[in-house]
């Protein structure tokens, strides 16, 4: 059986949905960190049948909002001391900025530089989003 050591200090991103956990660990941006990360691919779950799990060493500013466009069901361990010292219940974020991209190719968005995406929460229960430039309807689960 593959043996992850626990962090003495970071994050852990828990019960992400097989096959997310690549998708969040590109969107963090964490190949770019210098503290050690831990992408664990389907690991086995009781409640889930499989699992990914990332942890990241020394590190706990990471942008969230990712974490639950990409997974809500995901959970999120602070751990100080090799303790788990707050866990964080994640949600959809109202705004999501520079996270995901306009599929419009006539949105500002997409066809200047210097714009942010800017996308607003229509629907949670379907987690759809509304682009704030062209009203473009993004579904996340596309």
């Amino acid at each position: 059986m593959l043996e992850i050591t626990s962090l003495k200090n970071g994050i852990v991103i828990d019960h992400v949905k097989a096959g997310n956990g690549i998708k969040i660990f590109e969107l963090l941006g964490l190949a770019e960190l210098d503290e050690q990360v831990a992408l664990i691919l389907n690991a086995e779950s009781t409640n889930m049948g499989r699992k990914d799990i990332i942890k990241v060493e020394n590190h706990q500013d990471l942008n969230l909002d990712i974490v639950s466009i990409i997974d809500p069901k995901a959970t999120v361990n602070i751990i100080e001391n090799e303790k788990v010292v707050e866990k964080k219940d994640l949600e959809l974020p109202e705004v999501v900025e520079n996270v995901l991209t306009c599929q419009n190719p006539k949105c500002i968005s997409t066809s200047e530089r210097s714009v942010v995406s800017k996308f607003i929460l229509i629907d949670p229960e379907e987690k759809k989003y509304k682009c704030a430039y062209c009203d473009h309807i993004y579904d996340v689960e596309e």
